[in-house]
């Protein structure tokens, strides 16, 4: 059963050196989705790329994931999907937003958002 009751507002992410690979890039989770939305007993999530065919696996058994500075799902095929989309580079401090959907269990779908930051 599809748990799409509640969607997240995500924003992209990236450490800093922008990879032409796509390592580095991942999905800024707030702390309040994370606690909300993902358990601390899960390993890895299973994230759905829109469009993507390949379900992309995720590891949130990390503490940087659950600290209050981090939070953020980070895989080399995020970035790849940025750069395929065009999303890959932003203005500083402009990152694009996304919207993560709960599916079941743990995984989810993101899709790219038309929300603009401010």
């Amino acid at each position: 059963m599809k748990d799409r009751s509640k969607a997240m507002i995500v924003t992209a992410w990236n450490n800093g050196a922008h990879h032409a690979s796509g390592a580095g890039y991942g999905l800024k989770i707030g702390a309040r989705d994370r606690k909300h939305y993902f358990k601390k007993e899960w390993h890895y999530i299973v994230l759905e790329l829109e469009e993507n065919v390949d379900p992309v696996i995720i590891n949130i058994k990390k503490q940087s994931f659950w600290s209050k500075a981090c939070g953020e799902l980070i895989n080399i095929q995020i970035g790849q999907w940025f750069k395929e989309k065009g999303i890959a580079l932003w203005p500083r401090g402009f990152p694009p937003k996304l919207i993560l959907e709960p599916i079941s269990g743990n995984r989810f779908r993101v899709k790219i958002s038309d929300i603009k930051t401010p």
